[in-house]
């Protein structure tokens, strides 16, 4: 049942400088002290996760290589069932051969899965998995492909034992957002997010200066909510079921006791990237936030208008759509603001309402939301890869946000190195809160070991929303000589040299690679060293899709970018979007090139 999340890809592309791809960064962990790692130990004997949470809380691997575990729900029996999915977002690594649902349940009570099921659709079936995943009277509903079915779950039975039914079919597939998480209220009503295709609706998707489509025709199929019956069959997906609009991408839902609907936003990328005459170079690690929505029908949100700009705590006009940089408003002014906002590109990737007992007062009535961790902060500091708790107050946000669990990302937060991310987040009904990771295939277990209200109370904030970026963050080489102050020259002095190039000019390529040159970092997509992520290729190899991976054609391929990836999901703007001269370019193409004709015996 080992599902090797983290396989390369042998596929080296080419490679950008890119803000679409930017940055794979190195992140401490948080520092705990001895006295608070021991006393944490003997309090929780049995926690074997790393992660760091507050006073009283202990968490247990659920269970692990399951998968790239998205979303998660938690039967009244006990039994948790997970989706999980393939493709692009995991470097097309191979799939397990059986289903991509999984039944889990802890028979004997020590936080652990014992009996582990998979079912439904499968590889050999025609199957990729997928995100969403509900129950509702009796049923298992799920995501596959570009439907979502239904499984018929008997009495006491652990996995359904007949075929699916179709609920709805035929959903919006391609572009930067593929997946369709969902939830279903008491009534049946079922709300489905069909994410956008783009970034901000531009005329070349995340091409620098590009204007944005007028009107943007996205939106009618793409960019919000739309509402299917439950309790039916076979519906065709159709504009005349949109229920809410300019959604960039709603991954988390939560429905409180009154029936309030909840949804986080991805808010967009590449404000600076893509129009650097306008924002400042640390305006795209910290614009736009992040948003917590409470969702109405008909609403508008306003993508791709508008964002929400975290310094003046507003929408404001995009700059495709004529917005000076922060200013203007415009028709943003109509559009619905969300109750809550987040730090920039932190990815909430799933959201769960507490409304069990087991927790400390202070958790019910809120919600837990997992962020999956920032690319696009490069070549600052990332951010996110972290689990928060958000207070709620009827229809509107009480308090800032709390870090409720770090430490998933290991010692490395980015894309390319962090070891955990989550993606998931169920409440189990003893109260138990699960976190699913997409990365390894994880599940955490997290329960309340007991202490007083006001050691839980005791909690980390968010950071503040106008808080610098900081520094850029400089990653140095890692030579296999070590780390002593001549290694980053060893290892520079180990690549080759393209003809045409001199060993200066590849160690500027480095430098613009890492982002300390040019304002941007490939490393967020391509990894820290070259090794791909899912965002983006391998460039150890000698495969190219766009070029004959010669010097040339190299610098080729950046000037020009990918507008329509082969095999990823995000396209290169010419010069990965930033403002690189010709020597900058060639010597970008110099150091990709010595990446890929660099002898290792790790090589294959």
């Amino acid at each position: 049942m080992r599902n090797n999340v983290r396989n390369r890809t042998l596929l080296s592309a080419l490679v950008a400088l890119t803000a679409v791809c930017l940055g794979s960064l190195l992140v401490p962990a948080h520092n705990q002290s001895n006295p608070a790692a021991e006393a944490k130990s003997q309090a929780c004997p049995n926690d074997d996760t790393g992660l760091q949470l507050p006073a009283g809380f202990c968490a247990t691997v659920f269970t692990e290589n399951i998968g790239h575990v998205r979303h998660m729900v938690v039967a009244p029996s006990g039994i948790l069932y997970a989706n999980t999915w393939s493709g692009r977002y995991y470097g097309n690594n191979t799939p397990h051969a059986d289903g991509f649902l999984l039944a889990l349940q802890d028979k004997s009570g020590a936080g652990k899965a014992d009996l582990i099921e998979r079912f439904g659709e499968t590889v050999q079936s025609g199957g990729a998995g997928g995100t969403g995943i509900g129950l509702y009277k009796g049923w298992i509903y799920a995501e596959i492909n570009d439907r979502i079915v239904r499984y018929s779950l008997p009495g006491n039975s652990v996995v359904p034992s007949g075929p699916a039914d179709t609920v709805v079919s035929g959903l919006p597939l391609g572009g930067d957002h593929p997946m369709h998480p969902f939830i279903i209220d008491v009534a049946g009503s079922m709300y489905v997010d069909v994410a956008t295709a783009t970034n901000s609706c531009q005329l070349k998707n995340r091409t620098p200066k590009s204007p944005g489509v007028q009107p943007c025709t996205e939106l009618e199929t793409r960019g919000g909510i739309w509402r299917y019956d439950a309790n039916k069959t076979n519906q065709p997906f159709s504009t005349a079921e949109r229920f809410a609009t300019g959604i960039r991408n709603a991954e988390g839902f939560a429905i409180d006791s009154s029936g309030r609907i909840f949804v986080t936003q991805h808010g967009r990328d590449q404000l600076r990237a893509n129009w650097p005459d306008l924002y400042k170079p640390d305006q795209e690690a910290t614009q736009p936030a992040e948003e917590l929505l409470l969702l109405k029908a008909n609403g508008d949100y306003g993508w791709p208008e508008c964002y929400y700009d975290a310094f003046v705590q507003k929408l404001v006009l995009a700059p495709e759509y004529g917005g000076d940089g922060g200013k203007m408003v415009g028709v943003c002014a109509n559009k619905i603001a969300p109750i809550a906002a987040f730090p920039a590109h932190w990815a909430p990737n799933a959201m769960a309402l507490y409304d069990k007992t087991q927790f400390p007062a202070h958790y019910r009535g809120g919600v837990f939301i997992a962020f999956h961790g920032s690319w696009d902060r490069a070549p600052y500091v990332q951010g996110g890869y972290n689990v928060v708790f958000q207070a709620l107050d009827g229809d509107r946000a009480s308090g800032q946000c709390e870090i409720f669990a770090d430490g998933f990302a290991g010692a490395v937060k980015s894309p390319a190195r962090a070891e955990h991310r989550p993606s998931g987040l169920a409440v189990g009904p003893d109260g138990a809160l699960y976190v699913s990771d997409d990365i390894k295939g994880r599940i955490y277990r997290i329960v309340y070991q007991g202490g007083s209200e006001a050691d839980a109370a005791n909690v980390t904030p968010c950071p503040s929303l106008t808080a610098p970026a900081g520094n850029p963050v400089e990653v140095a080489a890692q030579p296999p000589e070590g780390t002593h102050p001549d290694a980053g020259a060893a290892a520079m002095d180990s690549l080759p040299v393209p003809e045409g190039a001199t060993r200066e000019i590849v160690a500027l390529g480095e430098r613009i690679y890492r982002g300390q040159v040019g304002g941007a970092a490939c490393t967020g997509c391509h990894g820290d060293s070259g090794q791909g992520t899912p965002l983006g290729p391998d460039l150890l190899g000698k495969k190219w899709l766009w070029s004959d991976g010669s010097y040339a054609g190299i610098a080729k391929t950046i000037t020009e970018g990918v507008s329509q990836p082969k095999q990823y999901r995000s396209p290169m703007p010419p010069m990965g979007g930033a403002q690189l001269t010709s020597d900058q370019v060639a010597a970008l193409a110099a150091y990709v090139w010595s990446l890929s004709h660099r002898t290792s015996p790790h090589r294959n």
